[in-house]
């Protein structure tokens, strides 16, 4: 009777969700890796978990550009609340580190043209030891609305697969019925181990508008690279589940933090874009280096990540530490990123041709290298290129057809020059 029970749910649940948000990945600023569940602001008064916190965060994306090339939420995450909820059983957040409520917090983040996220549980308590929301799943949808919440991050601590069956699709349905546009952000796959036959990512998809799919990216190069190298293993199943509305998500960008260089700053950056991920910074807005802040705002990465047809890339080779994904853009065009893992301190060549990377739709294709902003040359699908990838870094370009017409034209007015 129980699994009869949540099948219907599920069925039911499944249709609901349709809220025509994020047809592009989100993109924005969470604090988890950054600042984990640091409550010490006795110490740390600028950089515990409250709403000054946030509020920084929010004037550093508008102030130092990032709201302008797309990066548009503020995401709070875990170890917000207070320990109980309030006589009507309502969560309230801590009334120390966000004395003025988290309606104010996100007045304050609209008043600047962003969008505010919150994070909560489907068991018994957060991750962090915090009230959680399984089993209160309508009256913390309703809370979160009339706050004005615009993303929930719906994490999976202290549950069990029952009862994430049940609640994962029912807050998703509670939030579609409150009328306010609040993207869904599920770990439920995270905790099933991302794959099926225990994740059914049709069925995540019309439950979810975004869904962690492993585990919590730490500060580190290896975690990085496990996270890039899981994705590319298991494509065949994640890039069907993909798509607008709905992404896969591998968890937040590192660039800025203790441990990436610039190189794998790019290199993180760059395959995100190419993975159709939700672009999440999690680091000190104030503390960048100019250098890490032109990788995190380059509008021509941005643009492969934002494209409108939402199709996740593809990996087409994989050969002396050295992987080359392909992506389809609109209007023809593909993006290609070939990324290194080599730490042999010069960078390595790896040869392939467009046709290897099932690039199709014109003969001649015009590259243009996205980190670099030069053009390249122009290509036959057949022709061999030679691309030199730095240790631990990326080559990105983006492939745009030109017809057998237009290369005649050009030929000749070159000649006439």
């Amino acid at each position: 009777m129980r699994v009869t029970i949540v099948v219907l749910l599920l069925v039911h649940y499944a249709l609901s969700l349709n809220n025509g948000l994020v047809r592009t990945p989100p993109m924005g600023w969470l604090a988890w890796e950054r600042y984990r569940c640091n409550t010490n602001c006795a110490q740390f008064p600028d950089d515990c978990i409250g709403e000054k916190l946030f509020m920084r965060m929010a004037d550093r994306l508008v102030s130092d550009g990032w709201r302008d090339v797309g990066y548009e939420y503020v995401n709070i995450d875990d170890c917000w609340p207070s320990r109980e909820r309030d006589a009507n059983g309502r969560l309230v957040g801590n009334s120390t580190r966000f004395p003025s409520g988290i309606k104010a917090l996100a007045d304050y983040v609209h008043s600047k043209g962003l969008k505010l996220g919150i994070y909560s549980d489907c068991g018994k308590l957060t991750c962090g030891g915090y009230i959680a929301s399984g089993g209160n799943e309508k009256i913390d949808a309703e809370t979160f609305a009339a706050w004005g919440v615009d993303m929930l991050k719906y994490d999976g601590c202290y549950s069990n697969e029952t009862s994430r069956k049940v609640n994962y699709p029912l807050m998703g349905a509670e939030l579609n019925k409150t009328g306010r546009p609040i993207v869904y952000s599920c770990s439920w796959p995270a905790y099933e181990g991302g794959l099926p036959p225990k994740v059914n990512y049709t069925e995540l998809n019309a439950i979810c508008n975004l869904w962690r799919n492993y585990g919590d990216i730490q500060d580190s190069w290896d975690d990085v690279v496990d996270i890039m190298n899981w994705w590319g293993d298991n494509q065949d199943v994640l890039i069907p589940a993909a798509g607008p509305g709905g992404w896969n998500d591998p968890d937040m960008l590192i660039g800025g933090d203790y441990t990436l260089s610039l190189d794998q700053t790019k290199t993180q950056f760059g395959m995100w874009a190419m993975l159709a991920a939700p672009l999440f910074m999690s680091n000190d807005l104030s503390k960048l280096e100019p250098d890490i802040k032109t990788v995190l705002q380059n509008r021509d990465v941005i643009a492969v990540n934002q494209d409108v047809l939402g199709v996740q890339g593809r990996r087409f080779i994989k050969q002396d530490s050295i992987q080359v994904f392909s992506k389809p853009l609109d209007k023809g065009e593909f993006a290609v990123a070939a990324f290194s893992t080599r730490t042999d301190g010069t960078p390595h060549a790896i040869k392939f041709s467009l046709n290897d990377l099932k690039i199709s739709g014109a003969k001649f294709y015009s590259l243009f290298d996205l980190f670099e902003s030069k053009h390249l040359g122009k290509y036959s699908t057949a022709e061999e290129l030679d691309i030199y990838v730095d240790p631990n870094g990326i080559s990105m370009f983006r492939a745009s057809p030109i017809s057998v017409e237009n290369i005649f034209v050009e030929e000749v007015f070159e000649t006439i020059i």
